[in-house]
């Protein structure tokens, strides 16, 4: 199966500042990964600048002027705590929000069966009109509504295996029909979100919150329990991933015990329901992992289970 693989250089521009855990290197480890470890059926691809009007579909036009306004030529403006915009931020989120389209197109066109984005910032935490916990734009969000406004797609499924629950993800598609939102993480920790309570105004919204310390068969057996059916009654024409790896056991934001072998599994099981519905159309947008050996050995697990 040929997965595209979209990467740019211009993650490497958001700098976040010294001991902050969302920097460079995450990306540096991917891409070394990359280029010393060749995937067969991968083909690569840079990304393209996100426009205006393509990120207007999730947020708005104020939400705009606060991530790209002012210009900054040095030093750091800090939105919050976590989320900090340097000189080269604005290039590295345009860019990282294009990478949804750039997999969109390749995917539904059948360029590629399935894409990686390979992105920084990432996106998930980034609600409609305020960016918080690393994040500035939605990149999943961008690239589920252009593949419902631009290719007419009505049902589409977003999983979300990152350890901190897709609180932006969420805001933006309560009222959304065409959307299943599903996720799984830790509870409670950062944003705070999550409760299996929060199901959307039409039951669109899926949380699995999990303990602290949450094992294998845990994950595991809340997939199969809750999420895979609901996904499959769905019957989804493309399904998207935020691929967050920081459910790993050695992972410093999180205290869950996950392994690269659990996101080969899942990652083999969203493409069996891909299979079975929507002829494989994968696309699935790096999110977290800020252990970088055991970011690398997760993404080698995803992409050779998409593969």
């Amino acid at each position: 199966m040929t997965v595209l693989f979209v990467y740019d250089d211009s993650s490497l521009l958001h700098d976040t500042g010294n001991g902050h855990p969302e920097n460079i290197g995450r990306i540096s480890s991917i891409k070394n990964l990359f280029d010393n470890e060749p995937f067969p059926n991968l083909i690569q691809k840079s990304s393209i600048d996100a426009s205006d009007e393509q990120i207007l579909m999730v947020h708005t036009q104020r939400h705009i002027d606060n991530v790209f306004k002012p210009e900054i030529t040095e030093g750091y403006i800090r939105i919050d705590n976590d989320t900090i915009r340097s000189s080269g931020t604005s290039k590295a989120v345009r860019r990282a929000a294009g990478s949804s389209i750039v997999a969109v197109d390749n995917v539904i066109n059948g360029i590629a069966r399935s894409a990686f984005c390979a992105v920084r910032p990432p996106g998930h935490h980034a609600e409609i009109e305020r960016s918080m916990g690393f994040c500035f734009i939605n990149n999943v969000a961008v690239g589920a509504m252009y593949a419902h406004k631009h290719y007419g797609m009505e049902r589409i499924a977003i999983i979300d295996f990152d350890v901190h629950h897709g609180n932006g993800t969420q805001q933006i598609f309560w009222d959304k029909e065409e959307i299943l939102f599903a996720s799984s993480h830790q509870y409670p920790l950062f944003p705070g979100t999550g409760s299996s309570e929060e199901k959307g105004i039409n039951n669109n919204i899926i949380n699995i919150p999990l303990s602290r310390g949450a094992d294998s068969d845990t994950f595991r057996q809340s997939y199969e329990k809750y999420i895979f059916p609901a996904v499959d009654a769905f019957s989804p024409e493309i399904i998207f991933i935020s691929a967050g790896f920081d459910a790993h056991v050695d992972d410093p934001l999180s205290q869950m015990q996950l392994n690269e072998d659990d996101f080969f599994w899942i990652t083999q099981e969203i493409r069996k329901i891909a299979e079975l519905h929507c002829d494989g159309k994968i696309v699935s947008m790096l999110e977290g992992g800020y252990n970088y050996k055991a970011l690398c050995t997760s993404v080698r697990a995803h992409i050779s289970a998409l593969i």
